[in-house]
């Protein structure tokens, strides 16, 4: 028999609404309203409280168009008349306080439209959704998680991100691993395993598709319905919160995927929540989002800044993430992405740019900044948008990072070429540098482009299966020495030959097989490399920290460059050779005179290549040759990226080294 709650009314005044220990005061209301209330989810939505002592809920929503609300549950018979809620302003708030009502009770508002239509929608700000596929919201207890990551989050705050290592593990949490009768793993299971493994691998950083509360295990979570809710596939809040805080003892910092762009239309969800277009524009042309069957956010009206705003703050403190991936950027910039003449209307200037997005992500990113500078805010955005990672008072968007999907679509096309045809496309391989240093980058092999008949990473690779696992390791020596910092989706680490399968774990069985087993050593001390070498990081923002020694070799397919430190010392000489051929006696020019060593090479056979690697310690001649005063002799492994250190630098070049540090230094 369901419990009964008893109710008492309750004496509300209009501008001051008592909530125990938080007021939702005028000010709330006005800052709400105005767009720029940052903590909004602290008063809507449903909290445990102590009014007029007695302990209940509060209930707090904004549907301005409803011409009646009532909350709905397993505590009323699911009938709104039992609680109906009080309006608290014409712009509409309605409020409402539920006393006996406990933790964990699933509730819905009962939204009566001006048409007399009734609707069942879960809480805008629920902190806890049913487990899909029931739809209510979960009366949540708010307590304060013991966190554990004091040293963690001291050491974040030191130093620019920009000069710092950051590699990225991207994983989907209901594939990454599952249990033996293969059904998700909790939060708490992954926590035992995922932030040792990412600690063992070398990897800065883990980057989790979405966990927000989604309806389809089909959306991977791009489809939200709950935004302040971490899905209950895999547990609660605080679970969610324990695998944080193991990632952060371990050392490794948690950026989250956001989707602030689009929402699905479920039944339930924010889609004509009030029976209007609440959420998402009024105009269906700018509403619409054709590619993905969602709505577009309204990214102008206040209400929904603070909405969003919030929610991404929400996760930041609450949940201590070090950063927020935000999805499809693009889609947000611009109002005709993936449409067709006459399904979008223009801005008041006549042109495609949705000027309410680029004021949101610059309101949304000096929002972040301010409370959290030492977080990442990282952008999918794939067009020519002039600086996404530019300061927001010089006109940028804000962001921290953008993803460089020129350079990812670029290199791997190239790396599909039969060698033959490399000669005829080795721009695929340079021309990034035109423009590595005009944002912020990260280069992406993300989720994306692993599905939907694209291959795996090791089977688009050219050649045999020797020839594959070679171009693989030539590939992602190539990337690592790139500017940029780094991401890989998960499975890529051991080469995994099959697509990414959402409903299925990944082929960690594929690790006990020699290659595999080779590959996933191979990327394990490539990622330590990178952390140990800071030339491959530390001037990620400058143009000094790069330098071509041979750009044009198309004929060989083969090109040479330098990444540099604060330090001369550091300097790494790279050679990458995207053919399957040894060349012998193959000279190159150096920056100065002293002595060369290879220190890694992905031709070794420890990782499954043929052993073309250079034992010996290389002198360089006092012949110059690539625009450098100096040049040394190497062997060039097959389909391979080899790179070399130099040691006991001459006077020359400690002269050198000591001018560089000055002239970045001013």
């Amino acid at each position: 028999m369901t419990e009964k709650i008893e109710e008492r009314p309750i004496l509300m005044e209009k501008k001051t609404v008592s909530m125990g220990e938080i007021l939702i005061s005028k000010k709330d209301i006005n800052l709400f309203h105005k767009g720029t209330h940052y903590e909004s989810y602290k008063f809507m939505g449903a909290h445990d409280r102590k009014e007029n002592n007695r302990k209940g809920y509060r209930f707090t929503l904004w549907a301005p168009n409803a011409k009646k609300v009532g909350v709905v549950g397993d505590f009323n018979q699911w009938n709104g008349d039992n609680h109906p809620m009080e309006k608290v302003n014409e712009a509409g708030i309605w409020t409402l306080f539920i006393p006996g009502l406990k933790e964990n009770q699933l509730y819905k508002y009962e939204i009566l439209t001006k048409e007399g239509r009734k609707l069942l929608k879960a809480d805008p700000y629920g902190l806890l959704s049913e487990k899909r596929p029931n739809t209510a919201s979960v009366t949540v207890k708010h307590c304060e998680y013991s966190w554990k990551d004091y040293t963690w989050m001291e050491h974040r705050q030191g130093g620019s991100l920009h000069c710092r290592p950051v590699n990225i593990y991207e994983i989907h949490l209901g594939s990454w691993k599952r249990n033996q009768n293969g059904e998700f793993l909790s939060y708490r299971e992954i926590a035992k395993e995922l932030p040792s493994y990412a600690k063992e691998m070398g990897y800065t950083h883990i980057e989790i598709m979405p966990v927000m509360e989604h309806p389809l295990d089909d959306s991977w979570g791009y489809q939200v319905t709950g935004y302040y809710a971490p899905t209950s596939r895999f547990g609660t809040p605080r679970d969610l919160k324990y695998l944080v805080d193991c990632c952060h003892r371990k050392g490794i910092g948690v950026i989250l995927d956001w989707v602030p762009g689009h929402f699905c239309k479920d039944a339930h969800g924010l889609f004509k929540f009030d029976g209007t277009s609440l959420y998402e524009y009024e105009d269906p042309k700018k509403s619409e989002n054709l590619g993905w069957g969602a709505a577009n956010f309204d990214l102008g009206k206040p209400e929904v800044r603070s909405f969003l705003i919030s929610n991404a703050l929400y996760w930041l403190r609450e949940f201590h993430v070090d950063g927020l991936r935000m999805d499809a950027v693009a889609n947000m910039l611009y109002l005709d992405y993936c449409k067709k003449p006459g399904q979008w209307t223009p801005n008041k200037n006549g042109g495609n740019e949705n000027l309410e997005a680029k004021d949101f992500l610059q309101q949304l990113n000096e929002a972040i900044s301010k409370e959290f500078p030492d977080i990442l805010t990282i952008a999918e955005e794939s067009t020519t948008w002039p600086h996404i990672t530019g300061k927001v008072e010089e006109g940028g968007l804000g962001y921290t990072y953008k993803w460089n999907m020129g350079w990812m679509n670029d290199t791997l096309k190239y790396m599909q070429l039969d060698p033959i045809y490399r000669p005829y496309n080795h721009k695929l391989l340079t021309f990034s540098l035109m423009y590595a240093y005009s944002e912020q980058f990260v280069l992406p092999i993300s989720h994306d482009e692993v599905v939907h008949g694209k291959k795996s990473l090791v089977d688009k690779m050219w050649g045999d299966y020797w020839n594959k696992f070679a171009g693989f390791r030539a590939f992602l020596g190539y990337m690592y020495c790139h500017p940029g910092k780094k991401t890989l989706f998960m499975g890529n680490e051991f080469a995994q030959f099959i697509e990414w399968r959402f409903n299925e774990e990944l082929e960690w069985h594929l690790i006990n097989l020699d290659m595999h087993k080779k590959a996933q050593d191979f990327v394990k001390k490539l990622n330590k490399f990178y952390r140990n070498h800071c030339a491959l990081w530390n001037l990620d923002s400058n143009p000094e920290g790069f330098q071509w020694i041979d750009v044009d070799n198309c004929n060989q397919s083969i090109i040479v460059f330098m990444r540099k430190s604060y330090d001369v010392k550091d300097t790494l000489v790279v050679v990458c050779n995207f053919t399957p051929v040894v060349y012998y006696d193959y000279k190159i020019g150096v920056p100065y005179r002293g002595t060369y060593e290879e220190v890694l090479n992905t031709d070794s056979k420890d990782f499954g290549g043929s052993g073309q690697v250079m034992d010996e310690i290389l002198f360089s001649q006092d012949e110059p040759w690539h625009n450098q005063k100096y040049s040394i002799t190497v062997k060039v492994p097959p389909m391979a990226t080899m790179i070399l250190k130099m040691e006991n630098i001459d006077s020359e070049g400690l002269k050198s080294r000591v001018q560089m540090k000055l002239s970045l230094v001013e």
